[in-house]
């Protein structure tokens, strides 16, 4: 291990964090500021919605598809390094995103966009767990959170504000002051260091993993079009499936894989990363139909429909940085069950919500659903990464991510298809207005969203305090 012990012991906890925090920020708030502009791109370009959205699905999928090999780049070049990268990478194609002639050179800088956005996330978490000590972690993962959760959450209303009085470019320009104030933090205040040297890129690995990682976005993002039982759905999942099964028997055998899928052989970590995917299956679940509910049922605008979750966006943060401190005194088991039980209640609460129904009941239970993330987010990440050994922190870093990319892919994809096909359904009973058929859908897939997180409740009990840890070979 080569670690410059003298530069991390001087660089103290909170420049490392303000580095950390505006890249994490910077990327997080790029995946939500498009959603609510998808009708200016359609009007600007004279393009089809199944075109514009895949300035969505693209970019989620390039993230998806960078996450294995992230892993690799941090113990070859640094995750110092790999981050200062992808944050001028990131800003860069932002920057030619403003520059775009039609839709489809637009779509191909949000792919670019999307590949930068992917490396960001693991490494700066990665970062957090090499750098900070470990009394002081939990407090950092709360931080990091906080990111992570405030960009999503302000997406909406920022994006929805700006592509109303500014323009769609402007949704981009806006990650350029951010990114070279990211790049300049990160470059100054981040230590340098390296864990390992001299390994190799694992090339048939990398093949195996980005072709079968590739078939199962494009076959979750494309499920709601093709339809589920379609042979391009089909085709493409099986083709997926049997492609990363040959990647996890050559990972399990290679010396130094591209991804050490090793890390899910501590239980800790494999709950943790279990119940962290119910809690994004949730979060994109509200993602998706809050803004269908006000917007399609009650005719809102996009700028009002991110009002009704800014007071939830506060009360997350609040949430957030207290559970950072409460963390070390009662143990995550004990926040994440608080978290997933207000979680489930609100959405339960929401499935309820109908024509009728005041934008104050949603802006409630909206608040209430953001404080259960607030409660559960950061325990969870922080009961998996903290189990997992400092050398392999990375590779762990790098499975979360693109696990979790897989789970946001697919849940985005398997709510709208059941949206789609429970509004058929409920038109089809007769005397119901297409409006009403939506609102009904929006209550049906709350409802799945709800059974979701009952099912997560109970492993909330297997992330216990993890042993002492050990290198995993």
């Amino acid at each position: 291990m080569n670690v410059d012990t003298s530069q991390k012991a001087v660089s103290s906890f909170w420049t490392v964090m303000i580095a950390v925090f505006f890249g994490n920020f910077m990327a997080s708030l790029s995946t939500t500021t498009i959603n609510v502009a998808l009708p200016i791109f359609m009007d600007d370009f004279q393009a089809s919605l199944n075109t514009v959205q895949w300035m969505l699905s693209g970019f989620m999928m390039a993230t998806g598809i960078i996450a294995p090999i992230i892993g690799f780049m941090g113990d070859k070049w640094s995750y110092k390094r790999l981050y200062v990268f992808a944050l001028a990478g990131f800003t860069l194609a932002s920057v030619l995103c403003t520059f775009a002639w039609s839709i489809e050179s637009l779509i191909v800088f949000r792919i670019l966009q999307g590949f930068f956005s992917g490396i960001i996330m693991p490494t700066t978490m990665t970062i957090i767990y090499q750098t900070i000590e470990k009394s002081k972690q939990a407090v950092a993962v709360s931080f990091w959170s906080v990111s992570a959760m405030l960009a999503p959450a302000l997406g909406p209303t920022v994006g929805g504000w700006l592509a109303e009085s500014y323009g769609w470019k402007s949704l981009f320009l806006l990650n350029v002051p951010i990114g070279i104030i990211a790049v300049i933090a990160a470059a100054k205040y981040i230590p340098h260091y390296r864990l390992s040297s001299g390994i190799k890129l694992d090339w048939i690995g990398f093949g195996a993993v980005l072709i079968g990682t590739s078939a199962l976005l494009v076959a979750f993002s494309e499920a709601h079009s093709w339809g589920w039982a379609g042979w391009q759905t089909l085709g493409m999942i099986a083709a997926g499936i049997v492609v990363l099964t040959y990647f996890v028997k050559r990972t399990l055998r290679v010396e130094n894989p591209l991804l050490n899928l090793r890390v899910l052989k501590i239980p800790r970590f494999t709950y943790g990363l279990i119940v962290n995917c119910c809690i994004t299956i949730s979060l994109y679940a509200g993602t998706l139909l809050v803004p269908i509910f006000m917007q399609n049922i009650k005719g809102e605008s996009s700028f009002a429909t991110g009002l009704v979750m800014l007071p939830g966006t506060l009360a997350m943060v609040l949430v957030s940085l207290a559970v950072g401190r409460l963390y070390g005194k009662i143990g995550p088991s004990r926040l994440i069950f608080i978290g997933l039980l207000l979680m489930g209640i609100a959405t339960w609460e929401l499935s309820r919500a109908g024509m009728a129904t005041s934008a104050l009941f949603v802006t409630i239970w909206v608040a209430i659903r953001y404080m259960g993330i607030g409660f559960s987010n950061m325990p969870v990440t922080n009961a998996a990464m903290s189990a997992v050994p400092i050398v392999n922190s990375g590779h762990a870093s790098a499975v979360m991510n693109w696990i979790r990319q897989g789970t946001s892919a697919l849940s985005i994809s398997l709510f709208s298809s059941i949206l789609s096909a429970q509004t058929i359904v409920h038109l089809a009973g007769g005397n119901v207005s297409p409006k009403a058929a939506l609102s009904f859908s929006v209550q049906d897939v709350f409802h799945v969203g709800t059974i979701i997180i009952i099912v997560s409740l109970p492993l909330t009990l297997l992330l216990r305090k993890p042993k002492k840890l050990a290198a995993v070979q």
